[in-house]
């Protein structure tokens, strides 16, 4: 089994950037590939991005391309999610996950494990 902590997450202005972690412990994060989910205020959770388990490959939801980075520092175990140009519908709590394929994807469903989520907000 593998646990996942979130950090980084707060309140920032329009235009601000923010880091998230997503910390694992238990299994190396190597051994799986990772995404980044969130969920608003009355919303359902979506797939913000996903990066492949040797971080080869990324996929990010339309609105944040360009926008949000997610990378990996296998040696540390621990997955970031870089946000800037940040804008008040990116408030939400965001959850990091893992999953045991090589490549990310868009379901939940897909992924094994999960952090308890950290909240974003960014004030207009």
């Amino acid at each position: 089994q593998v646990q996942l902590v979130e950090s980084g997450g707060g309140l920032v202005q329009t235009g601000g950037s923010l880091r998230l972690s997503c910390a694992a412990s238990g299994r190396t994060l190597s051994s799986y590939a990772m995404g980044w989910f969130r969920q608003a205020p009355g919303k359902e959770r979506e797939f913000v991005g996903g990066i492949s388990r040797r971080g080869a490959r990324q996929r990010y939801l339309n609105s944040v391309k360009g926008r949000f980075t997610i990378s990996r520092d296998n040696a540390k175990n621990t997955v970031y999610l870089q946000m800037n140009s940040l804008k008040p519908e990116d408030t939400a709590v965001y959850y990091c996950a893992a999953s045991d394929a090589d490549m990310y994807s868009d379901y939940e469903s897909e992924y094994d494990y999960w952090g308890q989520g950290t909240h974003v907000t960014v004030s207009s």
